[in-house]
């Protein structure tokens, strides 16, 4: 009897033996599944933030390659003025383009004006060159590019309906060429500033345009680009963007969100388009005026701004861009300010530039009344 116990007990913990040791090995085989996990997952992690960190650099070097081949940059002769303009630059459609309150005819008027005013010798303007597909990939996608082919999306971006019922060769031709070609203008007026002090493009400033998307009639990012091109051509490492068109520029804002080496004053009226909500958190100096602001009231502030901006920054190249729709009865800016005021203003950023020994480029983006109220 007392054997048979014996051995019964001996072989219930022989058992126990055996599930104990399943047990620990069950345990184990857990633990070094879950370590194996872990290491294929820190691998997995360290591969892709090193293809992230691999993409990232394969991209700027790609950039830099399309802008040191570019040629948007060529030597000009010193009998030329610093102002850039091309008859291409007018934009007509069959009348197509009267439907849009902006005037896309303007920019022929002004340099037509200063020639016949005797301001501006019609042999010393300067003709930029179009800007190739290499040179908007600088900054823009191959999808938004390709999404440009289309009318219907060519006649959102400028908010003229009719232009989606016109073929895309056509539309390319009048439209988007004669955008093309004032890109070449603003990407050239950075290295003529470097080189003068100063340049004026009669023409771009396409603030409403980013990387992957156009709106606001600014089909392509003519600004961002600018300041690729001279990072990369131009030895220049700290840039600032003031914009006074009276709307706000939420394509460059997105596109330098994250890039300290650019300050963006933006001074605009945030009760109109294009209400990007967004965008307003990149800007580094946020300077709302409402509708019916007055002369005097935009010339303070816009005095106080400048004067904190030369204390936050010091830039080696200005971009201003110089919408005239804060004219007083312009429909779209809804402001009140005068024909001296406007001038008053450009003078102000002009003497800020200079007062920071930095080179200016000037775009004369929205409305009709520019160039020569600033000469």
């Amino acid at each position: 009897m007392t054997l048979r116990v014996t051995t019964v007990i001996t072989e219930s913990t022989r058992n126990l033996g055996k599930s104990t040791l399943y047990f620990f090995l069950t345990i184990a085989a857990i633990k070094a599944s879950h370590s194996l996990y872990r290491c294929i997952r820190s691998l997995t992690m360290s591969s892709s933030s090193s293809s992230t960190s691999n993409n990232t650099a394969d991209a700027s070097t790609l950039r830099r390659n399309r802008i040191l081949s570019s040629k948007l940059y060529f030597d000009v002769p010193l009998s030329k003025v610093p102002l850039i303009y091309s008859t291409a630059y007018d934009i007509s459609f069959l009348g197509m383009e009267k439907l849009h309150p902006f005037d896309s005819s303007k920019w022929g008027r002004i340099c037509r004006f200063l020639i016949v005013d005797g301001v501006l010798d019609k042999n010393s303007i300067i003709e930029p060159l179009e800007a190739s597909k290499d040179d908007l990939l600088v900054v823009h996608t191959e999808s938004y590019l390709s999404s440009l082919k289309s009318s219907a999306n060519v006649a959102m971006i400028i908010e003229v309906p009719p232009v989606a019922l016109l073929p895309n060769c056509l539309v390319q031709q009048k439209v988007l060429y004669p955008f093309r070609k004032q890109v070449g203008g603003t990407v050239l007026a950075a290295k003529l500033a470097k080189e003068r002090g100063w340049a004026i493009n009669v023409g771009g400033g396409f603030h409403h345009c980013c990387s992957e998307r156009g709106g606001g009639f600014c089909a392509y990012a003519d600004i961002s680009l600018c300041i690729h091109y001279a990072f990369n051509r131009l030895d220049i490492s700290k840039v600032m963007i003031i914009d006074l068109d009276a709307h706000q520029g939420n394509g460059h804002e997105r596109d330098f969100s994250n890039d300290r080496r650019v300050h963006i004053l933006d001074m605009y009226n945030p009760e109109i388009y294009p209400f990007d909500h967004e965008a307003r958190r990149y800007i580094d100096q946020k300077v709302e005026v409402v509708s019916g602001t007055t002369t005097d009231e935009y010339l303070v502030k816009l005095d106080e701004a400048l004067a904190v901006a030369g204390k936050m920054f010091d830039p080696e190249l200005v971009v201003f861009n110089a919408g005239t729709d804060i004219l007083d009865g312009d429909p779209l800016g809804r402001l009140k300010i005068s024909p001296d005021g406007i001038t008053s203003r450009d003078e102000k950023v002009f003497r800020f530039a200079h007062e920071k020994n930095a080179s200016l480029v000037m775009l004369t983006s929205g409305s009709v009344f520019k160039f020569m109220l600033s000469l």
